[in-house]
């Protein structure tokens, strides 16, 4: 029989899922794009609401409504077109970016201010110790929801409530203008610096995780982990909303004590500084440290997850092992390196899990579901490669050639071309129906 989670054990479950969403792109990201945004802040606001919350939120309930993750939303496909999307996110989520810079971040905002110098050395001692770290948290995957959900997360949310609390009362300049790309199309690219974040893709990866964990709580019943997974989507999409309101308040109102700046971190760090002095940086770096190192957690869990069941002969241990020595090796990089690299895999990736999250939702509608499914993945993956391209500077002319895309020029040909295509598979169901119930005519 399937066991009831109390309220608190479903509070637990949805902090435990915010704290893993909660990680260094999350925390980075949105200062600087206030700060950029100025006085077009709502519009940018609400576009990196979409992608950062809103869309991981769907990805949530997507697995809740499929019953699994990748491998079962791609169960009607050939076994390599699921195998090969499902690495591919893996991958990009995992050691190759989104895992490694959750220790870069850690290291840049945690550590490096407190340093004379940092060096090569110190960098590298610092996320071998935090991945050592991780390691011995994902290693006990039944007991990530009594140490992330009840004893991190609490702390990690008491922090981030101080911080925000100060940027409500304390702003420190006046919302400025808007500069660069932020000036005509806000909304745009709040919606595309949303991808930064990598949580659309983390939901299809923290939902298969999410419902491992259920099942060994004893929630063995379908609709009850879906149930539960929702419940906890909404606790972790609620908190995620707050945290970028905040951070995009706090980028918007520093833009003559931030000025200069180059990233996030550097945006936070001196507002921190500047409201609560040298104490105040203590107070950050445990904040991101925090947060990193539960994403960290997070992400080195689910990939080991399903690598595991993948190629099952290498046990979940070794997984984690492997994942957290990729991930401590590709740290070492650079963080500006690191997201320099990541912008034009995640222009290609992207486009094709948000494919397989509006499959999810209109599956049921659609007859044909194998080959919507597969048209789906194909074009969502072809206008994410001319995106990618186009962002790289690689290939123009074979890219401009395909400049009459609708939202080409935003990025997002992929969207109403991938809706076109579920539109069109749920509109043959109709008329098979109608078909059906037609009289025969004597």
């Amino acid at each position: 029989m399937s066991k009831r989670l109390t309220t608190t054990d479903t509070l637990s479950l949805g902090f435990m899922l915010f704290a893993f969403f909660l990680g260094a792109g999350n925390i980075i990201f949105p200062p600087m794009a206030g700060m950029s945004a100025g006085d077009n802040l709502m519009p940018a606001m609400l576009g990196f609401l979409v992608t950062a919350v809103g869309l991981p939120l769907l990805g949530l309930i997507a697995v809740a409504k499929a019953g699994g993750g990748i491998p079962v939303i791609t169960r009607l496909l050939p076994a390599w077109v699921g195998t090969a999307v499902a690495v591919a996110i893996f991958i990009v989520i995992g050691p190759a970016f989104a895992a490694p810079r959750t220790g870069l971040v850690a290291y840049e905002i945690g550590l490096l201010p407190f340093l004379s110098e940092g060096t090569a050395l110190t960098q590298l001692g610092f996320t071998f110790l935090f991945f050592v770290l991780a390691v011995g948290l994902a290693l006990r995957p039944g007991k990530l929801m009594d140490t992330v959900g009840k004893m991190l997360t609490p702390a990690l949310i008491l922090l981030l409530a101080v911080l925000a609390i100060s940027v409500l009362v304390a702003p420190q300049d006046p919302i400025g203008a808007a500069t660069g790309v932020w000036q005509d199309t806000p909304f745009t690219n709040g919606f595309l610096e949303g991808y930064m974040t990598m949580d659309a893709l983390g939901a299809l990866m923290f939902g298969t995780l999410m419902v491992d964990i259920l099942r060994r709580k004893g929630v063995t019943d379908a609709a009850s982990q879906a149930g539960y997974l929702m419940k906890a989507g909404v606790i972790a999409a609620t908190g995620l909303a707050v945290v970028y309101v905040s951070l995009f308040y706090l980028g918007a109102t520093s833009s003559v004590l931030a000025a200069g700046s180059e990233n996030g971190g550097a945006v936070l760090s001196a507002y921190v500084m500047q409201v609560f002095g040298t104490p105040g940086l203590f107070i950050l770096a445990a904040v991101v440290t925090l947060a990193c190192l539960t994403t960290a957690v997070g992400l080195i869990s689910a990939c080991s997850e399903y690598f595991n069941e993948l190629l099952p002969k290498i046990s979940y241990r070794n997984w984690v092992l492997i994942n957290a020595s990729a991930c401590a090796v590709v740290a070492n990089v650079g963080l500006a390196q690191l997201i320099t690299i990541s912008i034009p895999v995640l222009f290609i990736v992207y486009p094709v899990a948000m494919a397989l999250i509006i499959y999810a939702f209109a599956g049921r509608q659609i007859s044909q579901k194998k080959t919507v499914l597969g048209a789906m993945i194909a074009i969502a993956f072809f206008t994410g490669l001319l995106s990618g391209l186009k962002v790289a500077g690689v290939a123009e002319p074979l890219v401009n050639a395909f400049s009459f895309l609708p939202l080409f020029d935003k990025h997002l040909a992929w969207l109403p071309l991938t809706l076109l295509v579920a539109i069109v598979g749920m509109a043959y169901k109709r008329s098979e129906r109608q078909i059906v119930a037609e009289p025969v005519q004597g």
